[in-house]
């Protein structure tokens, strides 16, 4: 008989916390007690979990009793503050926060990429960035076959990734300028900085708060998340990411350079076919190519409008889609999990 773990969902009632659940069941995770924890201002909410219905409990140090795995995506203040009460009570946190990521300690894992850096946890693994975490899905069977010089990405992100109050919000202003009416701006770019703009048929070129370096803190830790996942410091990334009014699903413009030229395209969409948790949409002449909208409630990352770069022959363009709530959250998340147990490396 297959044995069975304590898992918490930190953040259950949230739009990422949601999917874990839902993912958790998919999956048919071996739970033999769920724990679903929040904010005092969620705590009471009903939830059901494979026809059982659940209250939702405040989480506090002490929730984490008896607890094997928990998953974690309620905002990294929260993850810095129950996170390691989580892995004293003999839990292992898989994070989906930013609160983590960089921390030399911790490893930022997608299990297709460096399953191995697992492994090396202290209690909390961390999960990457959504917007990470489809591209270097993508480019490591690109990477481990021909080398990676560099990387540039324009990201084209759905509003989900700012949390079920910016998707209201869409809604909102949506409607009001169908109706004519006025369009109120409260959360994007960032509900932290001084001015918000309608998302509403916009493209707003901003996702968090603005760096001294000129980039975001969005376009920061896809930069240094890639080198961390990959081990590869010395690698050069650059990204511009931008917020558009889709609800689920990003969309990724990438560029790379690879140390062996000359591959064809043919051969590059072989070894990305071959790979796990990619799906190559690539048919020019059927207009077949990842779209947002196709790539909800999928697992996988989608690839496709590959082609060689006109002036180089080791550039090549691609085009990235994934659920940045499955594949870019939960699904990895869950993942991670998955891997402890295989692994054997729970705790």
């Amino acid at each position: 008989m297959q044995k069975q773990y304590n898992v918490a969902v930190v953040g259950a009632t949230g739009a990422v916390g949601q999917q874990m659940l839902k993912t958790l069941s998919e999956r048919n995770f071996p739970i033999d007690q769920l724990k679903l924890l929040s904010s005092k201002r969620s705590a009471g909410t009903k939830i059901k979990y494979k026809g059982i219905e659940y209250t939702v409990e405040e989480a506090t140090p002490d929730s984490f009793e008896g607890i094997h795995i928990a998953l974690f995506s309620a905002g990294g203040s929260v993850s810095k503050k129950l996170a390691p009460e989580a892995v004293k009570r003999g839990a292992v946190v898989v994070d989906n926060t930013s609160a983590y990521r960089m921390d030399p300690n911790v490893p930022l894992v997608v299990p297709e990429v460096n399953e191995q850096d697992i492994a090396k946890h202290q209690g909390i693994i961390a999960n990457p960035n959504c917007s990470t975490i489809q591209m270097v899905v993508a480019l490591e069977p690109i990477r481990q076959n021909l080398g990676l010089k560099k990387v540039v990405v324009s990201t084209y992100q759905a509003v989900s990734g700012a949390g079920l109050e910016a998707i209201e919000e869409m809604h909102d202003q949506t409607k009001a300028i169908l109706n004519g009416d006025e369009v109120k701006a409260e959360i994007l770019p960032c509900s932290g900085d001084k001015k918000h703009y309608q998302i509403a048929f916009n493209a707003i070129p901003q996702i968090d708060l603005f760096q001294e370096n000129g980039y975001t803190f969005e376009e920061m830790k896809m930069i240094n998340e890639t080198k961390k996942i990959m081990h590869m410091a010395d690698l050069e990334v650059a990204a511009t990411c931008v917020r558009l009014p889709i609800e689920t699903g990003h969309s990724e413009s990438v560029y790379i350079e690879t140390e062996k030229g000359g591959t064809s395209v043919a051969e590059v969409k072989e070894l990305l076919a071959a790979s796990a948790g990619i799906t190559v949409q690539d048919d020019p002449e059927n207009q077949i190519y990842p779209m947002a909208s196709t790539s909800v409630g999928k697992n996988d990352v989608f690839v496709g409008r590959l082609r060689r770069d006109l002036d180089r022959d080791n550039g090549y363009h691609m085009w990235i889609v994934s659920d940045n709530l499955l594949k870019g959250a939960a699904w990895n998340s869950v993942q991670i999990a998955e891997s402890l147990i295989k692994l054997n490396i729970l705790g």
